[in-house]
């Protein structure tokens, strides 16, 4: 998994249709990762922590509707966007999709081009800075598109690494966040290296940001990690 590319777990149980949703999500840009049934599913949102689910409604055994249900209510889970996927389009159905958590309902046959659209308009509330867009927190500045990062009005100069530190952090003040996830989030599920890397590139964020004055923004969680603010 690309540490830059936001990532999607598509839950389809038709070959065909996993298949082409595959090929496109690729195409825009996005990490896929896939399940064919519910339980997959659930175990893939607990190891992945996608950023946006794609899922189907008739799924073998547990029904699409029970697994939004669960990721809606478990608090690790509840913020990931879901677009419910459904050949129910009488309102009765769209209404008790959305009732149970979902963010977003599509009614198959569908336009790829429009489920695309809403995929996007999802992370932009969860990974703006995948879609270039602009952060903000007290003096910091953010910029997703130039990637470019101010403070105070002053230019930060940050490495790629400590770019995607900040932006992970920015884009949820005040959540912790512990070695692991920073690890999966900013380097990359396939990338193997010692947590301890996290601390040395936290602390040179640190530095980046305190260079020309100002209280250090991050807060460092005792036996749990770092968060901002």
């Amino acid at each position: 998994m690309s540490a830059d590319k936001p990532c999607v777990l598509l839950v389809e149980d038709e070959p065909a249709q996993r298949e082409i949703l595959r090929y496109n999500l690729t195409s825009e840009g996005y990490d896929v990762t896939m399940a064919e049934n519910g339980d997959d599913a659930l175990i893939l949102v607990d190891e992945v922590m996608p950023d946006l689910i794609l899922l189907d409604w008739m799924l073998p055994g547990a029904s699409g509707i029970e697994i939004c249900r669960q990721i809606k209510t478990r608090k690790e889970t509840r913020a990931i966007p879901v677009i419910m996927l459904s050949a129910r389009s009488e309102e009765v159905d769209r209404v008790r999709g959305l009732e149970t958590g979902a963010d977003d309902y599509v009614v198959k046959p569908y336009s790829v081009s429009e489920l695309m659209a809403r995929i996007r308009t999802q992370l932009r509330r969860t990974r703006p800075v995948s879609v270039g867009q602009k952060l903000e927190y007290c003096d910091i500045v953010l910029d997703g598109e130039s990637h470019r990062v101010t403070r105070d009005g002053e230019p930060v100069k940050l490495g790629p690494t400590e770019f995607r530190l900040l932006s992970t952090f920015m884009e949820k003040p005040g959540r912790v966040w512990s070695r692991e996830q920073l690890l999966d989030r900013v380097w990359g599920r396939d990338v193997y290296v010692d947590t301890r890397t996290v601390d040395v590139h936290v602390g040179r964020l640190r530095k980046a940001l305190c260079r020309n004055g100002g209280d250090d923004p991050l807060r460092t969680v005792r036996g749990t990690g770092y968060a901002l603010g």
